[in-house]
């Protein structure tokens, strides 16, 4: 870290009133270009190396330094290259310098998230939840939302697409007699989605009241009060508000439960490939993300049942 002793060059001040007065950035913005090059210029004063001199190889050194030594993360290294590699290219137009020395730096890669799922109980909890509506059409609706989401691993757009029946300009739709669902999903690739029976239920209970709520020539599944196709962004909402009122402990958006669909069908099955099959993923190793769920769930069960995890 810069400490109160690391002066910036002239050069560098230049460089930030530049952004400051040209670029326009934010205070907070600049704060963070301010210390990313107070971070050049302590390394340059520990080392010292001339910073209108610096070589590639030495950047490269600084690089590795701050990831190993420092432990600053991918992302952290990543707004630093950014900031260092900006201020030589305006060095550059500057006629300052003669070569970027951070061109071709690029900082370790971060380690990609897990997906967030629910515990096993925390889902079924709520595809076993009634009672969050008094109008019962609402009621059989948001039921049948979670159910398909949970049941069936849709992403929500696959949800929202959904049409009552096959027709002439259908793209997606939901098919009883079949029991199966025929999904648009990602670059506009249909594959069908088997229905289960707790999905079944749900579709049906959900139909026989979805003419109340419908205009007469709606073709979407998931309609709201007005009667028009239900968006994205209204099941976000009501799958919110429905999850705590089922008294689940974490925020739930739709693709949890996609997340969770997965995480728990590999947990049951370990047929890697089925899952794929009914995720959409055009790549297996997208679908290998949540062998690391099933994994951290294997471990928790371990350090929980164990005797020889148990600590002395």
């Amino acid at each position: 870290m810069p400490n109160a002793a690391t002066i910036l060059a002239p050069e560098a001040q230049a460089y930030l009133e530049h952004l400051r007065v040209q670029r326009r950035l934010a205070p907070r913005t600049l704060a963070l270009y301010r210390d990313a090059l107070g971070r050049l210029a302590a390394l340059g004063q520990r080392d010292g190396v001339e910073l209108l001199k610096l070589q590639p190889h030495q950047a490269r050194r600084w690089l590795a330094q701050l990831h190993g030594q420092q432990d600053l993360a991918p992302r952290s290294l990543a707004l630093l290259l950014s900031a260092w590699r900006g201020w030589y290219r305006w060095l550059g137009r500057e006629q300052l310098v003669s070569l970027n020395p951070i061109d071709g730096l690029r900082p370790p890669k971060a380690a990609k998230p897990l997906p967030k799922a629910l515990a096993v109980d925390d889902a079924v909890q709520l595809a076993d939840f009634q009672g969050g509506h008094a109008d019962r059409r609402l009621e059989a609706r948001d039921a049948c939302i979670v159910e398909l989401l949970y049941g069936c691993g849709l992403r929500v757009a696959e949800l929202v697409g959904l049409d009552l029946q096959a027709h002439r300009d259908a793209q997606a739709w939901v098919d009883l007699a079949s029991a199966e669902a025929q999904v648009l999903g990602k670059g506009s690739k249909r594959r069908s989605v088997p229905l289960g029976a707790a999905a079944l239920r749900a579709l049906r209970t959900w139909l026989d009241l979805r003419g109340e709520l419908a205009r007469p020539q709606e073709q979407a599944l998931f309609v709201g009060l007005r009667g028009a196709r239900l968006g994205a962004a209204q099941v976000r909402v009501l799958l919110k508000a429905r999850a705590l009122q089922a008294g689940l402990p974490t925020h739930v958006h739709p693709h949890m439960l996609r997340h969770s669909f997965a995480s728990h069908l590999l947990q049951s099955s370990g047929d890697l490939r089925g899952v794929q099959e009914l995720l959409g993923h055009a790549n297996i190793s997208t679908t290998q993300v949540y062998t690391k769920l099933d994994f951290q769930h294997l471990a928790k069960v371990y350090d929980a049942a164990h005797p020889r995890a148990k600590k002395r």
